[in-house]
């Protein structure tokens, strides 16, 4: 899920926006290959920047056939001046979005359901409203964002209640059901018919982590904990459900709860992200992200079909260069570089995570401010090495 962009929009919703940072590191393609001198100066450099830009601090690491590299910038508690740290624990948002879609493509390569069910097989009633129709959308249409099911983040009043100043204050520590949440977007009008165009939607992944309850009869977080966190031993990665802090080692998180990048700057660390629920909930760290990603590409987390699934794409209007899987964005580089991952956005706190195709090189970082900072800069700099 992202925030900025929504905060700064002159006149779209508030809240956690259904517009994909990622597109925003679109560049013209030219043939290439990943590479960069050792020490990372470019990556190096283009966090540091993004610090110099406002962001309070950054954390990446990267892996590739050199080893694992790590590097910090800017501070960790704007009050105490204390430094953020490599092992940083951070909400990633959107990042969720990939671990909840392994879980649904792992049960469908069980054979306990398929992509081309109906919602409403799963979800009998759940999508009614205002011209939505879960009979006429499958959990394929979900994952890949063509449902055409409207962004309940992009519902006005949701975002004046959790996402500006006044309303975000008074209710940080509200704990929202996944059905409040698809309620708050059957009261508009459907983006588009389903299968028709592509519309990024937090509701479709909410719908999706209900489908795996459906499924399974366990939460998705007792799914992801049990079928991913577990067997890659990712130590720092979490779903929170209703706790408000973040585990240690972790850093503050900062916003300016407003329509622009001004202003004061708000510590919105602790917060209930249920308001984000299986559609960017999640917490990690940079280690267990590269980690999780190189695992999925490499095929550790699902058979070749199924992954084969995952990487077929769908065109994202507007952003030349980048397409979209189930829970996988595909990016194209400046340098011809292709690069699978997601980015993530929530209250304080913007993410990045993505590997190569072949899992060799991965690179995962956080911004604890969500109003400012350059992600298309350090993707780039790492995978282009300029």
């Amino acid at each position: 899920m992202r925030v900025r962009k929504a905060l700064v929009a002159a006149a779209g919703a508030l809240a956690l926006s259904a517009a994909l940072a990622g597109p925003a590191l679109a560049a013209a393609p030219a043939a290439g290959t990943t590479g960069h001198p050792p020490g990372h100066p470019a990556t190096r450099a283009a966090v540091g920047a993004a610090v110099e830009a406002g962001v309070p601090g950054a954390t990446v690491t990267a892996r590739d056939a050199h080893g694992t590299w790590s590097a910090t910038a800017g501070t960790g508690d704007l009050r105490t001046g204390a430094p953020r740290s490599a092992d940083d624990r951070y909400r990633v948002g959107s990042i969720t979005k990939t671990f909840v879609a392994t879980v649904l493509l792992q049960l469908e390569a069980e054979g306990r359901l398929s992509l081309d069910d109906t919602v409403d097989k799963w979800l009998p009633g759940v999508v009614r409203g205002h011209g939505h129709d879960g009979r006429h959308i499958t959990v394929r249409q979900l994952l890949d964002h063509t449902s055409g099911i409207f962004n309940y983040t992009a519902d006005e009043d949701f975002g004046r209640t959790y996402f500006l100043k006044d309303g975000f204050f008074r209710h940080r520590y509200d704990t929202l059901t996944p059905r409040q949440l698809v309620a708050v977007a059957m009261r508009h009008e459907p983006d588009f018919a389903p299968g028709t165009s592509w519309n990024y939607s937090n509701t479709n992944y909410v719908l999706a982590g209900m489908v795996i309850k459906s499924v399974t009869g366990h939460s998705y977080a007792q799914e992801i904990t049990h079928r991913i966190i577990g067997p890659l031993r990712l130590t720092g990665t979490s779903v929170p459900g209703t706790r408000v802090t973040l585990p240690d080692p972790s850093s503050r998180a900062y916003s300016k709860l407003a329509r622009t990048t001004t202003g004061p700057t708000y510590d919105v660390t602790r917060l209930t992200p249920s308001m984000a629920s299986s559609a960017g909930e999640m917490i990690s760290d940079s280690a267990d992200l590269t980690r999780f990603y190189r695992a999925l590409l490499r095929g550790g987390l699902l058979p070749a079909k199924q992954l084969k699934e995952m990487k077929t794409t769908v065109k994202i209007d507007g952003a030349p260069g980048f397409r979209y899987g189930l829970g996988l964005m595909d990016a194209t580089l400046s340098c011809g570089v292709h690069v699978w991952g997601h980015d993530g956005g929530i209250h304080g706190s913007s993410s990045w995570a993505s590997t190569t195709a072949d899992g060799r090189h991965a690179l995962a970082f956080n911004f604890n401010g969500d109003w400012t900072g350059d992600a298309a800069a350090v993707v780039d700099a790492e995978y282009c090495g300029g």
